[in-house]
């Protein structure tokens, strides 16, 4: 059981290509396996070391979602293309941006949380959807939930055409709110 759950766990973590799977694949190749014999243990001590270099790992935070770290470059990419637009008068655009930024946000909260992306007609559920089941499973507080709303509505206006109903300094705070969420949530 243990020898199935450290390869699955190898998988997760490292992938098939890694060194930590390469080490524990050789040691499972060994004739005889599973079997223990008092002058042969050197696979199972393989196995073992595998395990204890993952522990290694997770105790000194060495493990670090790649994934994780490319899409908090891409948010910040567009975050600094919001903070440009802004600074060129460009508030509708802005909002645009950065209401995206928070909804794709939101989008990776709930599969981390595995939490639906998409309603029983197959359509991909919108923020305020997104947004709900986020603070109904308690990943955030019905504060933040109203603030989410509050700055969908300020892209929903934007994406909308509503220009006058929002404005520039609106934006500012929008933007300064989706810069705390996603540091704070998603990093």
């Amino acid at each position: 059981m243990w020898v199935t759950r450290l390869g699955q766990l190898i998988r997760k973590l490292y992938g098939e290509k890694s060194q930590h799977f390469a080490s524990y694949n050789k040691a499972l190749s060994t004739n005889n396996f599973y079997n223990l014999h008092s002058n042969y243990y050197d696979h199972f001590t393989q196995v073992f070391g595998v395990a204890k270099a993952i522990q290694h790992d997770l105790t000194h935070g060495l493990l670090v979602d790649f994934k994780s770290l490319v899409q908090a470059e891409v948010f910040a990419d567009f975050l600094e293309m919001g903070e440009y637009l802004l600074v060129e008068g460009y508030k509708d655009a802005a909002a645009v941006v950065i209401g995206s930024v928070l909804e794709d946000g939101l989008r990776k909260l709930c599969e981390r949380a595995s939490l639906p992306l998409t309603a029983d007609s197959g359509k991909q559920l919108t923020i305020e959807p997104l947004n709900a089941q986020l603070a109904k499973a308690a990943i955030y507080s019905k504060l933040v939930q109203k603030q989410v709303t509050t700055w969908a509505h300020v892209r929903n206006k934007a994406a909308h055409g509503e220009y006058a109903e929002y404005t520039l300094e609106q934006v500012n705070m929008m933007l300064l709110f989706v810069q705390g969420f996603t540091s704070e949530h998603l990093s």
